[in-house]
This record gives structure tokens, C-alpha cells and sequence, in this order.
């Protein structure tokens, strides 16, 4: 089902980082007439990282947004760590290995546009949706059949969970 390649780089994993907008969104951003933010979750996305994380991969977020939707999100999540604002997303990634003890090698980057490319290039699985730009999806190990915010998180979770025979 898995091509050797994919088989070995999600073999490895340890760690699992998502961009938000356009990966665990489908980069929609909605403001009420206060200026509230509204983003839309996929449930069967927040299902998969609430697996791998509980089976013990570490999972985090790197967003170039500050969001309070966000941080809601990650808690209800169980999430690891969170960066927001990180305008340079390698920085945080670098951070992250450092604290971990973390080869790039043993973590998978799921992003969709320009500002992930940096972390894109360091990571040993870089992942986007089908939906990523064409500059994202020339340099990534897996593109999901899936589009940001629709199921493309949930397929690599799946995808990590089956390949390492994770339990919960």
C-alpha cells in the first residue's frame, strides 16, 4: 500500500507539527462585525492527532497567526507545544528539536504555502494536502489525497499510526 521510501520516513517519526491555516483549516478566516476570528475544524483531524499523541508521538503546532481559536484548539486537543506568530517557522522547529533531544529526521511538517517551505526542507517527512502550492507539494515525501481542513491531517495520522503499529 506504501511505497518503501514513505514506509521508512514514517517509520521514524516521533514528532508530528501542522501549519493551521490551510492544514487543520481549509484556510478560510471569518471575522464577525467585532472582529471576532472563526476557523472550522475537521473532527475525524482532531480524532487523529488525539491518537497519535495519546499513543505517544509528540505533536505541535507552528503558525504564522496568533489566534485565540488556536489555542483553544491545541487544548482541546492534548496537544504538546504551541507556536504562534512565528513569522520565521524554522526558528520555532529548531526550538523544538532542541527541547526533544529530536533529529530532523524523526519529525514529519505538515504545510501548505510559502512560509512553510524552511521547515519543509529541514524535516526528514514533509507532508502537505492536495490543495498546498505547487512549490510546497515539488519538495514534499507525501501529498495527501486530501485537501487542508478536509481530511488531510487525518490521512497522515492514519498513515504514521498503521505504518509504526501504534495503539492507544
Amino acid at each position: 500500500m506504501f511505497n518503501i521510501e514513505l514506509r521508512n520516513r514514517a517509520a521514524k517519526i516521533k514528532m508530528v507539527v501542522f501549519d493551521v491555516d490551510g492544514v487543520m483549516t481549509d484556510g478560510s478566516i471569518t471575522y464577525d462585525d467585532k472582529g471576532i476570528e472563526y476557523k472550522t475544524f475537521n473532527a475525524k483531524d482532531g480524532q487523529g492527532i488525539v491518537m497519535i499523541t495519546k499513543a505517544g508521538i509528540i505533536t505541535a503546532i507552528i503558525t504564522a497567526r496568533e489566534s485565540a481559536v488556536v489555542k483553544h484548539r491545541f487544548n482541546n486537543l492534548g496537544m504538546t507545544k504551541l507556536y504562534m506568530g512565528q513569522k520565521h517557522k524554522i526558528i520555532a522547529l529548531r526550538e523544538l528539536l532542541a527541547e526533544y533531544n529530536l533529529d530532523a529526521s524523526q519529525v514529519a511538517y505538515m504545510g501548505d504555502d510559502l512560509p512553510d517551505i524552511c521547515v519543509l526542507k529541514e524535516v526528514g517527512f514533509a507532508c502537505c494536502p492536495s490543495d498546498a502550492v505547487n512549490e510546497v507539494k515539488d519538495i514534499c515525501h507525501f501529498i495527501s489525497a486530501k485537501r487542508g481542513g478536509r481530511g488531510a491531517v487525518r490521512e497522515l495520522t492514519d498513515l504514521i499510526y498503521k505504518i509504526q503499529k501504534l495503539s492507544v
